[in-house]
């Protein structure tokens, strides 16, 4: 994917979201892309195909990248077990980091 079509770029901070922050690094050297192109109105349907047949686990959150929000999320998603505080928090800061931003912005994800 070429880096001028990307609109921005987001940092997620690792000492702040460490569980988060590994998973997407895990993902990335597994073959994922760190590009998001938002799409809010598919996260539902997303979420539901990246996590089907993967158990909940007591006291985890399945984790997911790309998101359930990223076009490219959804089905083939990278799943990690990642405790709620880190999961929730990192989701929270990454919608806040994006929320003035529209469907159809491409974002890329980096971690430091």
């Amino acid at each position: 994917m070429q880096t001028d079509s990307v609109a921005l770029t987001i940092v997620v901070p690792n000492e702040r979201y460490p569980e988060t922050a590994a998973h997407i690094k895990s993902a990335e050297e597994h073959g994922k892309s760190n590009i998001c192109t938002i799409d809010r109105k598919s996260a539902e349907e997303n979420r539901k195909e990246s996590l089907k047949g993967v158990p909940i686990k007591k006291g985890f959150d399945r984790d997911e990248f790309p998101m359930a929000m990223c076009a490219e999320g959804g089905k083939g998603a990278d799943i990690m077990y990642v405790t709620p505080e880190d999961n929730r928090g990192a989701g929270s800061w990454i919608s806040n980091q994006l929320e003035k931003y529209s469907d159809g912005t491409k974002v890329k994800i980096v971690v430091k």
